[in-house]
């Protein structure tokens, strides 16, 4: 259909009036409260704001806010998984949307104990909808079965929601998000995060480990160690599995060995 094939071309199709206006009311909710919250106080500098009055205010907040924030609502976690999926895939918070097929959302049980995340969907996954289902899938697999890990009980989705690629004759070649892109989808992130009430959370790689522990933070210092945070009882941040399939083939061995071993640290109970 007509549809499909703009969908597979990566076109975003316009929301209908009605889910405009629900994205309207919930963006000015957000904004009404921040207002309220901030006392009409300047952000960091401690300005005033009283000459430009509330709706100037909402105004340039509203042009200017470029995160997910704005699909959800003050209080998001009272929303169900269900209902933060259906807001992420009309998601537009940055670029990314123009050039991924669609939206690609986690999964996993509602009430999973261990949460993975990676750094974006790649190709395979943004065909399907669906994370972790190519080649780094595969692996990750694996070696959840190798850590004797249940791969059904286990909540998998990425720091970003869209695909980032380049062109390189037929493929799509996988590109790193920038710290802007990362910023913009971080609402889901918190949010399902917030809904799954995890014990353990497991970044995998760079990006997703600093996405939740700030740009300071270094896998390769301080990957397997356990850090308590507020969002789960333990953190622990490994590997990527797409940095052992790009290494060196005599490598790949003792990467995946590591690799597995990090994911044995994984409290159980």
């Amino acid at each position: 259909s007509r549809a499909g094939a703009l969908r597979r071309a990566g076109m975003a199709r316009r929301a209908s009036p009605t889910v405009q206006k629900r994205e309207d009311v919930d963006m000015s909710l957000s904004l009404n409260a921040t207002w309220n919250k901030t006392t009409r106080r300047g952000f960091g500098r401690g300005e005033r704001l009283e000459p430009w009055g509330r709706s100037a205010f909402l105004r340039v907040m509203k042009t200017n806010l470029a995160t997910a924030a704005r699909y959800l609502p003050e209080g998001a976690e009272s929303l169900s998984l269900t209902e933060v999926r259906r807001r992420a895939k009309r998601c537009r918070a940055c670029p990314l949307y123009r050039r991924g097929t669609q939206t690609v959302f986690g999964a996993g049980p509602a009430r999973a104990r261990i949460v993975l995340v990676g750094e974006q969907p790649g190709d395979q996954e943004d065909r399907t909808g669906m994370p972790f289902v190519g080649p780094s899938g595969h692996l990750l697999d694996r070696a959840l079965a190798d850590a004797n890990i249940d791969r059904t009980t286990v909540y998998v989705t990425n720091a970003v929601k869209h695909f980032k690629w380049v062109p390189s004759g037929k493929r799509r070649l996988h590109q790193k998000p920038s710290a802007r892109e990362i910023a913009a989808c971080k609402p889901w992130l918190e949010t399902e995060i917030a809904l799954l009430q995890p014990q353990v959370v497991v970044a995998l790689g760079a990006t997703a480990a600093q996405a939740l522990m700030g740009p300071a933070f270094r896998v390769t210092k301080s990957r397997g160690q356990a850090f308590q945070v507020p969002w789960a009882k333990v953190f622990i941040a490994t590997l990527h599995p797409s940095a052992i399939l790009r290494g060196p083939p005599e490598d790949r061995a003792a990467a995946y060995q590591a690799f597995v071993d990090d994911l044995k640290r994984i409290p159980r109970g």
